[in-house]
């Protein structure tokens, strides 16, 4: 009873695709108290499809038999009008998966008619300030998407998950040059969540030091480095025949508690944001993922003193150029 006493107010958090591999993976570390403190009590709403109902009833019997004390409710669903209520974060990773050799302009129909509904019904119910975080893909156009059936709420309130593309950029910078991952810093991943993704070596740190000054061949970090955090998730996929679970799922802690807790000064994370007012150039009216700096509140700013050079840019603009024309192809789902 003092134990609770302590604790703060109850927050609703809705997840939808949550019979799937990924949410197996996080919605234990949710309940544990991993994801929003140890002071954090949480009602979960998981969303399925009738498809999937009989597996989110095991999920949610799972959870019940797992007995976490800061899990006070756990309700499960098919209409995201029900599930969304009142929820102050989404973390939206139902989608129709991307098999071996579909295409991502595949993807772009069928999972945009899903974030168009669930755009529409987290601006009927949820709470007006709740925090969407976009995983199912392509994520960066069904975010935008999202928002833009859901006109009630802060356009930067929605972000796309490019957590884990920097997460693999971390890791293979730090494989290379012998430290451990936390050693390196200052890691943007631009663009769009594809291989036009840019992982961005030339204002990230190891050490606090340039990455270019402590792995000066510039040819593995263009190339080598370049293409295999692009790659990634295919190479995944064909070895493992499915793609990245418990990885994704450790992401989406990572960029939830990178809102909730203030950024380390000096530093920065990546996600992709509503790029409207952005200073980098960069086209308005897109979800593209930048450095980002929060101050703990579930804000945001977008990262000052970040050079952008002509490497950069060139491949930046072949990203923005991708989005642009996922926007062409789902204009009828966001009233273009």
């Amino acid at each position: 009873e003092a134990k609770t006493k302590s604790w703060k107010k109850l927050i609703n958090v809705a997840v939808s695709g949550a019979a799937g591999m990924i949410s197996n993976h996080l919605l234990f570390k949710i309940a544990s108290g991993e994801v929003f403190g140890q002071d954090q009590p949480v009602a979960l709403h998981l969303l399925g499809s009738e498809k999937s109902f009989a597996a989110l009833e095991g999920v949610a019997m799972e959870l019940e038999d797992s007995l976490y004390p800061l899990l006070r409710e756990v309700t499960i669903g098919v209409d995201p009008c029900e599930i969304f209520r009142d929820a102050e974060w989404a973390l939206l990773i139902g989608a129709k998966p991307r098999g071996p050799g579909m295409e991502r302009a595949d993807l772009l129909d069928i999972n945009g008619k899903i974030f168009a509904e669930q755009g529409k019904a987290l601006n009927a119910v949820a709470s007006p300030n709740v925090k969407v975080v976009v995983v199912g893909n392509p994520c960066n156009t069904n975010a935008l998407i999202c928002l833009k059936n859901a006109p009630n709420i802060p356009p930067k309130n929605f972000h796309a998950l490019t957590r884990l593309d920097e997460n693999r950029a971390k890791c293979q910078l730090a494989l290379k040059a012998g430290v451990f991952y936390d050693n390196v810093s200052n890691m943007t991943i631009w663009g769009n969540h594809s291989t036009t993704q840019v992982p961005d070596f030339v204002n990230a740190k190891i050490h606090g030091i340039p990455v270019t000054e402590i792995i000066t061949d510039t040819k593995w970090l263009e190339e080598e480095f370049t293409e295999n955090v692009q790659k990634r998730g295919g190479v995944l996929i064909k070895k493992w025949g499915r793609s990245s679970a418990a990885s994704t799922a450790v992401s989406i802690v990572d960029a939830v508690k990178s809102l909730i807790i203030p950024t380390p000064e000096g530093d920065w994370f990546s996600s992709g944001v509503y790029t409207t007012g952005n200073p980098y150039g960069i086209a308005d009216d897109l979800i593209f993922s930048v450095p980002c700096r929060s101050k703990g509140d579930g804000d945001y700013e977008f990262a000052t003193n970040v050079l952008i050079n002509d490497y950069l840019r060139e491949r930046i603009k072949k990203s923005e150029d991708e989005l642009l024309a996922e926007k062409r192809c789902v204009a009828h789902l966001i009233g273009e």
